[in-house]
């Protein structure tokens, strides 16, 4: 998955509300040069819409539809929270921040589902202790 970076894993986060959290996953895409921060607001937006949480204590906050011009380059930030963080009653120990361009944020979600959908993935994420081994899952779980 050529959109992840090493400089966009943070290991050993700790948030005490899915607002931290997002607003986190958004400032290391902003730094990163992927979203402006109307980005960072949108993904915040979109989790009142609805949560952001997709099951296996994985989160994946987006920006809303309208916020596609906020937008400059395709990117994710994967965020570990070995402790989690609340999701509307359901606790994510990953939080990933995606941004795509055009529809590649559709693909985004559906390989980041496919990989976090097996819960051997997600455990061996939120356990891995260096980013190049998180970096390492995706590339073999895509290839």
């Amino acid at each position: 998955m050529p959109f992840i970076q090493t400089e966009m894993i943070r290991l050993n986060q700790s948030f005490h509300t899915s607002a931290e959290a997002i607003d986190a996953a958004g400032q290391v895409l902003e730094a990163a040069g992927c979203v402006s921060p109307a980005y960072v607001q949108a993904m915040h937006e979109r989790q009142a819409l609805s949560s952001v949480y997709i099951g296996n204590q994985v989160a994946i906050p987006h920006g809303t539809e309208e916020a596609k011009s906020a937008v400059q380059k395709t990117g994710i930030s994967i965020l570990q929270v070995p402790a989690g963080v609340d999701f509307g009653g359901q606790t994510a120990k990953l939080v990933i921040g995606i941004a795509g361009v055009d529809d590649e944020h559709l693909e985004l979600l559906s390989q980041i589902a496919v990989i976090c959908s097996d819960e051997d993935n997600v455990e061996r994420l939120v356990q891995a202790k260096t980013k190049e081994e998180i970096l390492s899952l995706f590339m073999e779980e895509v290839a």
